[in-house]
């Protein structure tokens, strides 16, 4: 392939990282703890010493984006995730002791965790530091090598990470290839021993497909359309308040943000009042701070608003400012079932609100679509939040709240169905990045293979003992 002239460069490079990486896991499978605190130190030594250039870079990808909203959403979870594993990484290396069964005694079982080897790991634009060095983090933990391909809607980004990650660590052990969706593809193609994607479902799908001839193992972090749900003895405005929390930060560009509410029909008019005031007080007069990622993705979320059926009933908190791509709030209420803002996942600052009869009438509603990413259920109390959240199957959950739960190091984070497969953050995701390696040691009697072949008497007398059990 190095000697092939139709091959773009970047691919050859990419080609040539992952075969070093793969190299140098198999030629040293096993990596110790020493090796491996160094790489995370060093990992965080680099975002503190380039905090501000990748605070820029962020803010000139999306147009705008405060400041202080990539280094509390972005940075802080990185750096926690680090000092987390850093903190727990001997004693998720240990050996786990398990039970033998009577018939092996006096042996010993265990499991050991193994490096599986090169992890590649396709980051979105959303979260572009934390959701490309977050995979990283539980991957080196592991003992991986780590290639990572960054979104191109995010370049300005994408260009500074590949330069201090190849400032602060060897090409075999952590690196970053940029490209568009063609260099994406080969990515998803390469032989990784376990692959992490976050994105869309329909991306997501085709990752899968071109990971599968290899086998590779795949975990894929997707979305969908995440619920919040008001049983009739919740606080409208307690709600509101952390509805628009989840939905306002990033202008609600986050896979996990609240994508409608499904709220008791005679509590409409008190939690729209509550969801306007709070935006209010959050927005003034002026748009979301965070802009839409792209023209794209901006046409696209106005296109949804311009679908909706004549006569379906529009609130705008604040006001937009098309220059910038930053949006105002809008809550949609009871807006078509069938409508595209009820089928696609909204990723954006608009916000609908459905009446229900009932909470039942609520969760039939949820497990009739696919099992969203997250889901969110406020109640007069956290008991009768969980009676409710019985039948409800979610990628995770926050009572009372919203994201929140993703936020948990030690929470795996990842989705069902539709919305993913696999699951990672702290011991999770050193599980999910290492080979749970079973070992038996029969010990010096080895009683069981004394048993046969062939078998007689003693383990017929055995089997007898077993039946009985």
């Amino acid at each position: 392939m190095m000697d092939d002239l139709s091959t773009p460069p970047d691919s050859v490079r990419l080609q040539g990282l992952f075969d070093a990486m793969r190299t140098a896991a198999r030629a040293r499978p096993v990596v110790d703890l020493a090796t491996r605190l160094d790489r995370l130190t060093r990992l965080r030594a680099m975002v503190l010493t380039h905090e501000q250039a990748l605070v820029d870079a962020i803010g000139r990808d999306f147009g705008h984006r405060p400041a202080a909203d990539t280094r509390i959403l972005d940075i802080a979870p990185l750096l926690n995730a680090i000092h987390h594993a850093r903190r727990r990484l001997k004693s998720w290396m240990r050996p786990r002791r398990r039970p033998v069964s009577w018939l092996f005694q006096p042996a010993r079982a265990w499991i050991e965790p193994r490096p599986l080897g090169v992890v590649g790991v396709v980051a979105p634009w959303n979260y572009p530091l934390y959701l490309a060095l977050g995979p990283a983090v539980d991957a080196l933990a592991a003992g991986n090598r780590v290639l990572i391909k960054p979104s191109e809607l995010c370049p300005a980004f994408s260009d500074l990470l590949a330069r201090i990650v190849a400032d602060s660590f060897a090409p075999d052990e952590l690196a970053v290839v940029t490209g568009g969706p063609d260099l994406a593809a080969r990515f998803c193609a390469l032989p990784f021993d376990h692959l992490v994607f976050t994105g869309s479902t329909a991306v997501g799908r085709k990752v899968a497909q071109a990971a599968a001839p290899n086998l590779t193992p795949v975990t894929l972090e997707l979305g969908g359309k995440s619920p919040a749900i008001l049983a009739p003895d919740a606080d409208p405005a307690r709600a509101a308040r952390s509805i628009l929390f989840g939905k306002i930060i990033n202008a609600g560009q986050t896979c996990v943000a609240p994508d409608y509410v499904l709220a008791p029909r005679d509590m409409l008019p008190a939690l729209t009042d509550a969801l306007h005031g709070r935006a209010r007080d959050i927005l003034g007069d002026g748009p979301c701070p965070t802009a839409i990622i792209s023209d794209r993705h901006h046409a696209r979320l106005m296109g949804l608003l311009d679908d909706l059926p004549p006569g379906t009933r529009v609130q705008t908190i604040g006001r937009d400012d098309p220059a910038t791509r930053r949006m105002a709030l809008r809550l949609v209420i009871d807006p078509a079932p069938d409508s595209a803002l009820m089928r696609e996942e909204i990723f954006g600052p608009i916000l609908p609100v459905l009446p229900v009869d009932d909470i039942a009438q609520a969760l039939d509603f949820v497990a009739g679509r696919d099992r969203p990413l997250a889901a969110y259920v406020f109640a007069r109390s956290s008991r009768a939040a969980r009676a409710h959240l019985a039948p409800l199957v979610a990628g995770g959950v926050t009572i009372g709240g919203t994201i929140l739960h993703l936020a948990q190091d030690e929470l795996p984070f990842g989705g069902v169905g539709a919305s993913g497969m696999g699951a990672y953050h702290g011991s999770a995701g050193f599980e999910r990045f290492s080979h749970m390696m079973p070992v038996f040691d029969p010990g010096p009697v080895n009683a069981f293979e004394r048993m046969g072949p062939r078998f007689g008497r003693m383990a017929m007398a055995a089997y007898r003992l077993l039946r009985m059990r």
